[in-house]
């Protein structure tokens, strides 16, 4: 269970709610037990009364203050009910929203090659099903049995009101029947839970990979195979839910034959105490039926208790992911940021992975202060690895990069960034507003410095044809912009971090051939005197450069149509 301790801390920084939810739960059992309980009394007592009063013996009974009493447990037990679901859904939801805030800041920092380690699909599975699966954490598997448990000590109370003997057994023989249909639950459905969520992420990365690669799938003739992949993912997890759930309702019926055990042992004691002439007939009535009365709370014990496998895996999962560490990491001991913005790579080996091919091999390249360097090739040959080093996205497995002469392992992160401004082969753009986005780069950011960004880009007539101009709303992931527009808003972004050094991925890609020559023609001179590395398949794709450094898959770069300065 230790894997679950940092979400038991995380539950106690919010033990004031769920307090009082677990409190409005409890609120709802008694008001139910004494709903239940009272309305048994006054109708047998009703019953009793008119029998004595046909066959001529005197009798009376108060009929205002018990019927005032079942009509306050009716209206407390609905009102409980609704503040509980309100309040403790609230309480929930807060937690998860902590909890998805917390495991994001705990990637956020991670570097591509950390993160490599975690697929996508995966990654999504932990910040949706794995922390949705924790809500039942509070919801199910620990607040019912706590109220269930509190539930049966509470009649067991008003039971010893009559008979103190009577409610020790009938408290014991609950007690022990729970927890024996607990720990049955408990320990059938961990092995359970887990498969079901080890089940449930593989069909959603099963089908991630489908709606991900379909392209390639139809190309190669494997998308009916995919598919059969996903179909029998589905059929495993769907067997295993079935499973789950029979042994939920078998739980619950475990669960109510307890209860209707410890009713019928609480009618024969207390038919033998009436016997007795120690308690009267509505008696009987109260002391049953309030033992009936905890159905409604002990119902949810076992199925809650088959959660905890759920609960257990994707805490496993999750402590998993967020103990990922950082490939890159700042110094212990920062060096300045040096002055100079030459970028230097010295003799450079870098691996992708667990691969055995390299990716780069005894790379050496100089960048100058104010030089435009064009990385051309196909396809895998390390353009994307070498800007990847240069932002320090990653660190070479051997050599060095260097910055104004200082090795980037020796500079703070943060200095270095504010450095650099980097255009991935990734466009990535937020469900906000044209403006919105463009401000990721610079917050202080005024309108004309907006325009002048996307004029550069070639955008800023089509933005202002826009109803809503800057304030167009691009949907989720820009979806209501082209591919090509979408590329051109974040290459708007570089242009407002103005920063000396700029790392350009296929900056143009998706753009046709006249928008292309613009914004080339555009950047060419903003690049003036800042220090670039442009990457690009060809050279008629990127902004005029002052050198071309040709790569091939696994080799150091190829012939320059300008000669490199000395290292």
């Amino acid at each position: 269970m230790s894997e679950l301790a940092p979400y038991l801390r995380m539950l106690a920084h919010y033990r004031g709610r769920l307090a009082l939810g677990a409190l409005l739960m409890l609120a709802t059992l008694a008001a139910g037990i004494g709903l239940l309980a009272l309305s048994g009394w006054f109708i047998t007592a009703t019953g009793v009364t008119a029998l004595l009063l046909a066959a001529g013996t005197a009798a009376r009974l108060e009929v205002f203050l018990p019927g005032a009493g079942i009509r306050f447990f009716a209206l407390a037990r609905t009102a409980a009910r609704y503040f509980e679901r309100i309040h403790n859904h609230d309480a929930v939801l807060r937690l998860l929203a902590d909890l998805r805030t917390r495991v994001f800041a705990r990637l956020t920092p991670l570097d591509p090659a950390a993160l490599a380690r975690f697929r996508s699909a995966t990654i999504l599975n932990r910040l949706t099903a794995d922390i949705d699966a924790l809500d039942s954490l509070y919801l199910r598997c620990l607040a019912p049995p706590l109220v269930a448990l509190l539930g049966i000590m509470g009649v067991g109370a008003l039971i010893a009101l009559f008979d103190a003997s009577t409610a020790a057994l009938a408290s014991v023989f609950l007690l022990v029947g729970m927890g024996a249909v607990g720990g049955i639950a408990a320990a059938r459905g961990i092995r359970l839970g887990e498969a079901v969520t080890a089940r449930l992420e593989h069909a959603r990365e099963a089908s991630m990979d489908l709606v991900r690669g379909l392209a390639e799938l139809r190309a190669f003739g494997a998308l009916a195979r995919q598919r059969e992949a996903i179909d029998a993912c589905n059929e495993e997890l769907l067997v295993h839910q079935i499973r789950a759930a029979r042994l939920t309702a078998a739980g619950e019926a475990a669960a109510g034959l307890v209860v209707h055990a410890g009713l019928a042992l609480t009618l024969l004691l207390a038919v033998g105490l009436h016997a007795g002439g120690a308690i009267d007939g509505p008696i009987i009535a109260l002391m049953a039926l309030a033992v009936l009365a905890l159905a409604e709370g002990l119902a949810p014990v076992p199925g809650g208790l088959l959660q905890l496998g759920r609960v257990r895996a994707a805490a496993r999962r999750l402590n998993h992911q967020t103990a990922a560490e950082a490939l890159v990491i700042d110094p212990p001991v920062p060096q300045p940021i040096p002055a100079g913005n030459d970028l230097t790579f010295e003799d450079v080996r870098v691996h992708h992975g667990h691969t055995t091919e390299p990716a780069l091999v005894d790379f050496c390249l100089h960048v100058g202060a104010g030089e435009r360097v064009a990385l051309l090739g196909p396809s895998g040959c390390g353009k994307s690895t070498v800007v990847d080093l240069a932002a320090r996205l990653r660190d070479p497995d051997h050599g060095s990069v260097r910055l104004g002469g200082e090795n980037l392992r020796t500079l703070e992160l943060a200095a270095l960034h504010g450095r650099i401004s980097y255009l991935t082969q990734r466009t990535e753009i937020l469900a906000d507003s044209i403006a919105a986005n463009l401000r990721l780069a610079r917050p202080d950011a005024d309108n004309r410095a907006l325009w002048d960004a996307l004029e550069r880009v070639d955008l800023a007539d089509f933005v202002d044809s826009l109803p809503d101009g800057l304030g167009t709303w691009v949907g989720e992931n820009g979806m209501r912009l082209s591919g090509g527009q979408s590329r051109r808003l974040a290459l708007a972004r570089i242009i407002l971090r103005d920063t000396p050094i700029v790392l350009l991925d296929e900056p143009l890609a998706g753009l046709d051939a006249a928008t292309r020559a613009r914004v080339a023609h555009n950047l060419e001179d903003w690049l003036t005197g800042r220090t670039a590395l442009l990457c690009a398949h060809e050279a008629g794709a990127l902004p005029g450069a002052d050198r071309h450094v040709h790569l091939t898959p696994g080799d150091h770069p190829g012939d320059s149509d300008a000669d490199p300065p000395a290292l």
